[in-house]
């Protein structure tokens, strides 16, 4: 019976083993930044401190925490980084444990401790990194000024009742956060949430990394999306509390 046991044991440690070398090395193929991102930001020199790249903003007292979409690389975001960043905001944009965001939800906490001097904190993400947001967002409400979600939505209905301002944006032709899963969730959020559906928009240019497995071809330019997704967060920021 011991060694039943035993050779059991051996088997299901194997099991877990190679399930999670398997799982780590699918995580490893991630989506990186498109050329056509590299030619409108320089990547190398981004700031790039303590896991999280960072825009930093010459005014320093209000920032923005973006999470990215699962496997997806944080630079695939720098153009949205570096616009927000031009118009007086810092911009922070973590790397994840194996590349998901859900692992480590509460990443905006050690973000927020490094830059005491900001005093208004707007968090979001893209798709799962949206709803990783919401996790933090949560247990957070006290700290920040507002959540945003690209191509997401909550998991709960945890923030139905919150007093801070809410943003979705969300793409016509997205084949995974689609409008439909947009529709649903809308019980799970406030009534003050603003939402805004991009014309031609997919999944994947809510980043700048190519094609993504699942998605639908977008009608429009990565760029018109990318510079339509910047607009609708500057229009939903200035008024929402005593920004620069």
């Amino acid at each position: 019976m011991k060694r039943i046991l035993k050779i059991t044991s051996i088997i299901l440690l194997t099991l877990i083993i190679l399930a999670f070398g398997a799982f780590y090395i699918w995580s490893r193929f991630t989506y990186s930044p498109s050329q056509e991102l590299k030619e409108q930001v320089s990547l190398e020199q981004v700031q790039h401190t303590n896991g999280v790249y960072t825009f930093e903003a010459q005014k320093r007292n209000a920032g923005i925490i973006l999470y990215p979409g699962a496997k997806v690389e944080p630079l695939a975001y720098s153009y949205i980084g570096n616009a927000l960043m031009k118009k007086g905001y810092s911009v922070f944009i973590p790397d994840m444990p194996f590349s998901f965001a859900i692992f480590n939800t509460d990443k905006a906490q050690d973000i927020i401790k490094d830059h005491p001097a900001i005093k208004h904190w707007y968090i979001g993400g893209h798709s799962l990194g949206g709803t990783a947001a919401a996790m933090y967002a949560e247990k957070n409400q006290n700290k920040l000024d507002g959540l945003f979600f690209l191509a997401s939505y909550p998991a709960s209905d945890e923030l139905k009742q919150t007093s801070f301002q809410v943003l979705s944006i969300s793409g016509e032709k997205d084949g995974l956060a689609t409008q439909e899963k947009i529709n649903q969730s809308k019980n799970k959020l406030p009534s003050q949430t603003i939402y805004h559906e991009i014309k031609g928009g997919n999944h994947a240019q809510f980043g700048m990394y190519g094609k993504q497995k699942g998605d639908q071809p977008a009608d429009i330019p990565a760029i018109t999306q990318q510079k339509e997704i910047i607009q609708t967060m500057l229009d939903w920021l200035k008024p929402s509390k005593k920004l620069p």
